[in-house]
Parts: C-alpha cells; structure tokens; sequence
C-alpha cells in the first residue's frame, strides 16, 4: 500500500536522519539509575534531556504515596472523568492545584497536552478568534484547529504585533482569547508576561498562559512566570503540566472563570478519555507539596542552570536565552547537530536533538533541560563533552 503525501513528506525527513547513522526517535533508556542517569546503548549516560526540573521522579515521599494509592486502589481507573473515573484523589488535587494558584477552580488531565487541547477547545469556537504566539506548541496549534475558531499567530514574544492585530478586529476584540506560554521549550526564552497583560486589558480580551516548563522553576513559590511577573491575578486561564516539574504525568488548567464547571462538560479529552491512575495521582500530590513546601530545589536548580549555561558560554557555544532550566545550544546545521548529538550520546551524555519544522527559524538545536537532581560532576561533565566536540572541530 502507497504512503499518502503527508507520511511519504515524514518518511523522507525520518530517511534523511538514518541516512547519517542517527535516529533520536529510537533511543531507548535500558535502565534508569537515577533522576539523573541511566544506561543507553550499553553505556552509562548521563540524562540532560528529560525536563525532569526538580528531580522528584524517584524522591521518597512520591514512590511512597504511589505505592500506598496502588495498593489500596488498584492499576487504573477504566473510565473517563464523566464516567466512573471521578475518584476522591482525582478532585483532591483540584483542590490543591486551585489553592496553589489562588483561583477559584480547576481541572485536571490525563495529559499537559490534552490540557491545552481540552481548555482551548472547549472556551473558544467557530466564529471566535483564538490569537497565538507564533512559537506555541504543538497542543495550542492542535487545540486551536479542534475550537474551530479563527486563529491569528503573532510575532514571537511580540506584544506589539499583539496590540497591532487585536486593533484591526475591532470591537470583535474583546471576545478574542490570547494563548501564549510563559517559557518555550526550544529555546527556553521568557514571556514579557507583563507586557502582554496590558495589552489583553486594553482591548478587554482574555488570556491563557501555559506555564508547563516554568511551573516548579520560576516565581517565589514556584508558580512559573505569572507568578514572577506578578500577573497572577490578571491571566483568565493557566494552564501546565505534571510531566516536568512535578516528575509524574498528567496535566491541569487552573481559572477563577465561571466557566471552569461548564468546560468539564465541554472538554472532548476531559470527557473521552480515561483518567490518570491513582498512583500517579497520589504522586502528583506529594510532589506538589514538595514544591509548595519551600524547600530548596529551586536553588539547586537555578544554581545548576548558571554553572551549565556559564559553562557552554565559555566554550563558545550560541545559547537561545539567558539562564534558566532550558539551556539550548543553536547550532544552525542540520547535519552538524546530526553529528554533535551522536557524539555526546556515545560521550555518555543524553541531550535533546532539534530540527527543523520543530524549531523556530531554521536553526537546529541541541537542547539540554537541567535538573535539581544533577550533580556539579554531571554538570561539568555535559559541558566538558560539549567542549571536546568544539576542541576537535577546530
């Protein structure tokens, strides 16, 4: 049977990967060690590409609760959350989530994709406009197209482009929703979070704001980007992740909007699809106390970002922006990326390979997540291993 145009296009770009003995789609972690390690291809590596911020996947006090959950619950659910898949965990961590975050209510997912999915989805529809930094996920994209709506895309990170296009629709403005993200995951670059907001209250319009990659790593208590920008209170929706902070799976939208209790009924992935287990639920939870509780993860993750970002800067390398736990290193060449990804991971050391469409522009890059877990060794050794590849190009 012929491949369509559409899995031919992907098939043609897979190829071309194989083609220089590289396929980052096939690694396969043989053993996890730690929050940190683990063996690939035989060989001890160490883990720089799994945005497993502040290391919880194996603290204590989550593997505890997810024993004590499985234990007295069982596997799964085997229902949707408008089914049978409504446990008393399930709205116990709605509860937290919303008490975190000061707001009224929120939901939680099966997944952070199915977050931006469910949310975006479900508040806007046909004969709305949804308007979207040009740089947003694939989820924001993908919950866009299920609403419906009219979708305009802005100048990355660009509230004046912003202003300029919620000025042309008029009064339609104000029923207009603006999807943006606190920090992008290519190049980990921030929201002018601020900015944005003046530019939502002036045309009356609303906001939601993914915090996936700064929840846990950005603000005074760890509430991302609103949070440090000191918005909290003026963005209509937040939505975010478990699978990067809280070292666990799932995902959330948090709002004091009335409309919180109609989009449960609204959500096609909220209602369609089976509910986390309650394991990963009671996981979940003891990692969000973890994060609520002051201790000093974030320190060791701001402190392990400086020295990784200082330590590739002194190399000579591009990065994509100022520090944080997303340190991305801008290649350009495709087929040097290819090779510099390949030689690290035979060096010992896991990064994340980026190419074209997947990256903004048409640079390529090896993106490195940091965690609180990582050890100053490991964070030397990321660097030294960026730094041969540099020594024996030159």
């Amino acid at each position: 049977m012929k491949s369509n145009q559409r899995l031919a296009s992907i098939e043609a770009a897979h190829g071309e990967l194989v083609e220089f003995g590289v396929d980052p789609f096939s690694v396969e972690i043989e053993e996890i060690v730690s929050p940190t390690g683990g063996i690939i291809q035989g060989r001890p590596t160490i883990l720089a590409g799994t945005n497993n911020y502040l290391g919880l996947t194996f603290h204590p006090e989550c593997v505890a609760a997810a024993k004590k959950a499985l234990e007295a619950q069982g596997t799964g659910t085997t229902g949707s959350r408008m089914a049978n898949g409504s446990y008393a965990c399930h709205r116990e961590l709605e509860k937290e989530l919303a008490a975190f975050y000061e707001k009224n209510d929120a939901i939680v997912f099966s997944t952070g994709y199915q977050a931006n999915l469910g949310t975006i989805s479900s508040i806007a529809g046909p004969g709305d406009t949804v308007l979207i930094d040009a740089d947003s996920h694939a989820s924001i994209y993908d919950g866009c197209q299920l609403s419906g709506a009219s979708v305009i895309r802005f100048r990355h990170n660009d509230y004046d482009d912003l202003a300029k296009r919620l000025r042309r629709m008029g009064d339609a403005a104000a029923d207009a929703l603006i999807v943006i993200e606190g920090v992008y995951s290519m190049l980990g670059d921030r929201a002018p979070l601020k900015e944005f907001v003046r530019v939502k209250n002036e045309f009356g319009a609303r906001l939601v704001v993914d915090e996936a990659h700064s929840l846990g790593v950005l603000g005074e208590r760890g509430r991302g980007v609103v949070e440090e920008a000191g918005v909290l209170d003026e963005v209509d929706f937040i939505v975010g992740t478990f699978s990067k902070s809280l070292g666990n799976t799932g995902g959330f939208c948090v709002s004091s909007s009335d409309n919180m209790a109609v989009l449960r009924y609204a959500s096609r992935p909220y209602v369609f699809t089976a509910s986390l287990p309650p394991a990963t639920i009671a996981a979940t939870r003891a990692a969000l106390k973890l994060l609520d509780s002051g201790s000093d993860l974030r320190k060791r993750l701001h402190n392990n970002a400086k020295r990784l970002h200082d330590g590739l800067k002194s190399f000579g390398f591009t990065l994509g922006a100022p520090v944080n736990a997303v340190v991305a290193v801008v290649i350009g060449d495709k087929s040097e990326a290819l090779r510099m990804w390949d030689y690290l991971l035979k060096a010992g050391v896991y990064v994340n390979l980026m190419v074209p469409p997947a990256t903004p522009g048409s640079d390529s890059l090896l993106r490195c997540s940091v965690s609180a877990a990582h050890s100053s060794a490991q964070i030397d050794a990321i660097c030294n291993a960026f730094g041969e590849w540099r020594s024996r190009k030159s």
